[in-house]
């Protein structure tokens, strides 16, 4: 049967539909921070990947891709330090966009302790390195990334992340239809061990009776029923959630309106064990009854 849509009677040809946007990753982050193990998991997802372009060459690729394979084929491009001069241009380019392509910055970052023994396990020079000492080169990279970092629609931090953890992380944020919607990740932490570097929202659940005195409870943690209701019947618990949650809502309503689809929100308490993690738990359920895509995470739990 002929579906061609009739002549307009004005004699004008109709408007075809646009084709939807295709997805384009950029991937990029501090030298050892995992962009290979990142970029090696979209390729098993089955994305196109180019590691180590010029920025100057990815609206080529995307062309190529999209003659070749069609937009439907997403597309992931490792550009970083290693492209010398032209890596400057990265952040000029992604703001200019490219048509055809819904665009993800997705920044890979650890501590310059880690970085230091991920480098020296690969027997490798810091491509900023120069003459000078290892940890040099990763704080030049640091101080060159800043700004990048700042622009970045997902932040990971792969400090405590072990290979098979960074890949689950990868394919939960890329791998699925989903990924269209905005994913709220909510992770409990201690503040002792430091804030998660990658958090756009921290809430401090100090302000909260801790379990940890209360003798029955202290071996147990914010995942049993009897710390979560300890934690979060209290008044002033219902009171933090009842104004809180809503604030995240409003919040990623922003975020996908300015193309922003990951939102990190903290939740410290002292050791990450029992107040963070009940109310990471409860905050997480609500959102969710909310109908956003939230998941909880504990970054913390079993340090102690």
């Amino acid at each position: 049967m002929d579906r061609t849509p009739p002549p307009d009677p004005a004699g004008e040809q109709p408007t075809p539909p646009e084709e939807p946007l295709g997805e384009l990753v950029v991937l990029t982050g501090m030298t050892g921070a995992g962009r290979s193990t990142a970029a090696k998991e979209l390729e098993d997802l089955g994305w196109f990947v180019v590691d180590n372009l010029p920025p100057e060459l990815v609206d080529d690729v995307v062309a190529l891709v999209d003659h070749s394979r069609g937009r439907e084929q997403p597309v992931a491009v490792v550009v970083d330090t290693r492209a010398g001069a032209f890596f400057e241009t990265l952040q000029e380019h992604l703001a200019l966009g490219i048509p055809s392509r819904r665009t993800t910055l997705v920044y890979l970052e650890a501590s310059d302790d880690l970085l230091v023994r991920r480098q020296e396990a690969a027997r490798r020079p810091h491509p900023l390195q120069g003459s000078g000492r290892l940890l040099d080169g990763i704080r030049r990279e640091r101080a060159v990334m800043a700004s990048l970092r700042g622009d970045a629609d997902l932040v990971v931090d792969t400090t405590s992340l072990n290979v098979h953890q960074l890949k689950n992380r990868v394919s939960r944020a890329l791998g699925a239809p989903e990924r269209l919607r905005l994913q709220v990740t909510v992770v409990s932490f201690g503040f002792k061990y430091g804030i998660p570097v990658d958090s756009d929202l921290v809430a401090d659940m100090r302000f909260l009776p801790n379990p940890y005195w209360v003798p029955e409870l202290r071996a147990l943690t914010g995942r049993d029923t009897e710390v979560a209701d300890y934690v979060t019947d209290r008044a002033e618990a219902q009171r933090f959630l009842e104004r809180y949650v809503p604030v995240v809502e409003v919040l990623s309503e922003g975020y996908l309106r300015e193309g922003k689809r990951f939102m990190t929100v903290a939740i410290g308490c002292t050791g990450g064990k029992h107040r963070s993690v009940a109310m990471t738990e409860e905050i997480t359920a609500r959102l969710r009854s909310l109908g956003l895509d939230a998941r909880a995470t504990h970054r913390d739990l079993g340090r102690e």
